[in-house]
């Protein structure tokens, strides 16, 4: 599973910064990433926004504001954000948290690029949004 890789460095320091709206992780190797709110929630791994299968995923929009309301611990593998948007099916895996931190610029920059030639928004939701969820769970 995802997340519980011997290798995979596990936060020594989470802290949620609700006035700037980002989170901050640190590791005993002294990396120290902040990741924006909006940069969480667009890079969620759920089945909802990532889709079952490669090109099944939907580009997340009109995030900009969001905020996380609070975090919950998933075993000892995982967070999952609850976001005030009512998004909550993610599960952020360690790994998954280090690598959104790691390669923050090249993410970030690409999902510029994509918003921008599709002529979308970080500011208007335009993101379908299934009823029931595809996959027989509530997303």
């Amino acid at each position: 599973m995802a997340g519980i890789d011997r290798d995979t460095p596990i936060p020594s320091e989470i802290k949620l910064h609700q006035k700037s709206r980002r989170l901050e992780l640190s590791y005993e190797s002294g990396e120290h990433f902040m990741l924006d709110f909006e940069y969480l929630r667009v890079f969620t791994p759920s089945a909802e926004a990532r889709g079952h299968a490669p090109g099944q995923e939907t580009l997340q929009t009109g995030k900009r504001n969001v905020e996380i309301e609070r975090i919950e611990p998933v075993g000892t593998y995982a967070l999952r954000f609850i976001f005030s948007d009512h998004h909550d099916s993610g599960l952020y895996s360690w790994d998954l948290l280090y690598n959104l931190g790691k390669h923050h610029e090249e993410l970030w920059q690409d999902y510029l690029k994509q918003i921008e030639a599709q002529g979308l928004s970080r500011d208007i939701d335009t993101s379908s949004r299934p009823t029931g969820g595809s996959c027989g769970q509530h997303h």
